[in-house]
């Protein structure tokens, strides 16, 4: 495959290549390395040389196959990670990325943060205390991916008469037949009755005559000079032809209540005899986007970079079973923020960064303003640990993602997937698992989720993925949930399903 190989036992970069870092400015990583490039990576690393009595004085192993360089040089991770009060790495104190104090160490550095199954549980529960829309007719056509609110029952026999299963013949009787001269087409009226030892051309869905006994398939039968068939094989009584009833019968029950509306379902329902279907109610998504740093267009230039999650959250939501109602662009308003999220009509509230406590980071004080309840304050989970979820007044739910993207597709699949799941009335999903190739790294004390594609029973962990980086989940299939402390080749790990697969590798190096 393309790309830069893992280095490892017994592998190298070329020679004549120097020596590659761990780095987010050229995007590089050791395969499944912790490549998060961000403070909240430097205080982990902080806290595996707390633990194993290091100073970061110098070029200490660190697990992942990253070796810091000395402090001053361009390794961060024997600096103390920056903070700011309130945050889930909160103003430097002991065991929470600050200098390392003799004789106190605590096991985790973000008190508030939930463990990530449970954020998950929790984000599902929230759910079943929120105000339920009322299911209701539906088109079909705006019908898809929506939930059966009713079972489906059959409004007629299906099919509702006898038809021909091939071109053909009708045949009375038994053979050889006198051939009638017209033909009998689909769609057309009730045909005349057939006598015995008559045969007459027939249609693929053409009503069969009464009396008729088989339909002979054109390719098995052929006609002489005075207008009379003969059959080239036997022909059995009721042979090609769909009797009344066969499929269904007027009011069996063809699928129950909470089955998903497929493409298929949609076209059982149409030859049913259905216009529309009773579904539940799609729950209404808004999407706010904060950070005056965002371009809707062109290149990123002089500080300011493009929102990529703009456009990529709302399909995302809609994949989920919500209605996207609006995408709304904030900046960095506090007083905007407050307005957006009180007068928010949506069930559901997705904001994009602003989750930890910095001057700009709006959501908390907005949070406290509107009396919000926290259900989830922070995740034992990389990347995404800032992210959030809370109750608002009435029953509304928000879900707080990280700025970036990566680390919001962690806070969309953590919190939202399961809340939006529950709330648009989808059954849970069964978890499946499959074993790494490789070794992947893992943080010291949280969840990874990292971007595989599956080979065969194997899942592989892709490069970039650290938390601004979408180059290695757009190659995906899954990610993969890593235990706390990594794993090991062949260790079967939880998949999270995308809505997306692919069925081979893209070009531009993604693999291991």
């Amino acid at each position: 495959m393309t790309g830069h190989p893992a280095p490892g036992p017994g592998r190298r970069t070329p020679d004549t290549a120097p020596p590659r870092r761990f780095s987010a400015q050229t995007g590089y990583a050791p395969a499944g390395a912790v490549d998060d490039g961000d403070p909240e990576v430097d205080e982990a690393l902080a806290l595996v040389n707390e633990a194993s009595g290091k100073t970061g004085s110098g070029p200490d192993p660190i697990p992942g196959g990253r070796t810091p360089e000395p402090a001053g040089q361009a390794g961060r991770a024997a600096q103390p990670a920056p903070s700011t009060p309130g945050t889930h790495g909160g103003p430097a104190r002991p065991g929470h990325g600050g200098p390392a104090q003799p004789g106190h160490k605590e096991k985790h550095h973000h008190p508030r943060a939930t463990p990530w199954p449970e954020a998950r549980a929790r984000a599902a529960q929230a759910a079943r205390r929120a105000p339920r829309r009322d299911a209701g007719p539906v088109p079909l056509d705006e019908a898809l991916g929506r939930i059966l609110a009713t079972p489906l029952t059959a409004l007629t026999d299906l099919p509702s008469f006898d038809t021909s299963a091939m071109d053909g013949w009708a045949v009375a009787g038994p053979g050889p037949w006198d051939v009638r001269e017209e033909a009998i087409l689909a769609g057309h009226a009730r045909p005349r009755p057939l006598a015995d030892g008559e045969a007459v051309r027939i249609a693929t869905g053409a009503r069969v005559p009464q009396e008729a006994t088989a339909v002979l398939r054109s390719e098995h039968g052929i006609t002489d000079d005075k207008g009379g068939l003969h059959p080239q094989r036997e022909v059995v009584h009721g042979q090609d032809i769909r009797p009344r009833g066969q499929e269904c019968r007027s009011g069996d029950q063809l699928l129950p209540a909470g089955s998903l509306v497929t493409p298929a379902v949609l076209g059982l329902a149409a030859a049913a005899g259905y216009d529309e279907l009773v579904a539940v109610a799609r729950p209404r998504a808004e999407v706010l986007i904060l950070g005056d740093e965002l371009l809707t267009e062109g290149l990123p230039q002089e500080g300011l970079i493009r929102d990529a999650l703009g456009p990529m959250l709302p399909p995302w939501l809609r994949s989920l079973g919500a209605e996207v109602i609006a995408v709304r662009r904030l900046g960095d308003d506090a007083q905007a923020v407050l307005k957006a999220v009180k007068e928010s009509p949506a069930d559901l509230v997705v904001t994009t960064g602003g989750t930890a406590s910095g001057p700009v980071d709006h959501v908390h004080p907005t949070l406290k303003r509107l009396g919000a309840e926290l259900l989830v304050d922070g995740v034992q989970v990389r990347p995404g640990h800032p992210m959030l979820l809370a109750r608002l007044p009435g029953g509304r739910h928000l879900v707080g993602l990280p700025g970036n993207p990566l680390a919001a597709v962690s806070g969309l699949l953590t919190l939202a997937e399961p809340l939006l799941r529950k709330l648009s009335g989808h059954p849970a999903v069964e978890p499946y698992h499959a074993p790494t190739r490789d070794e992947i790294h893992g943080h010291p004390y949280d969840t990874r989720l990292v971007p595989v594609v599956l080979r065969g029973d194997e899942a592989v962990p892709l490069h970039y993925n650290g938390p601004a980086m979408l180059r290695g989940i757009a190659a995906s299939d899954g990610l993969a949930v890593v235990p706390p402390g990594g794993a090991k080749p062949g260790q079967e790990l939880e998949i999270l399903d995308l809505p997306w697969a692919l069925s081979a590798p893209l070009p531009g190096g993604c693999f291991t």
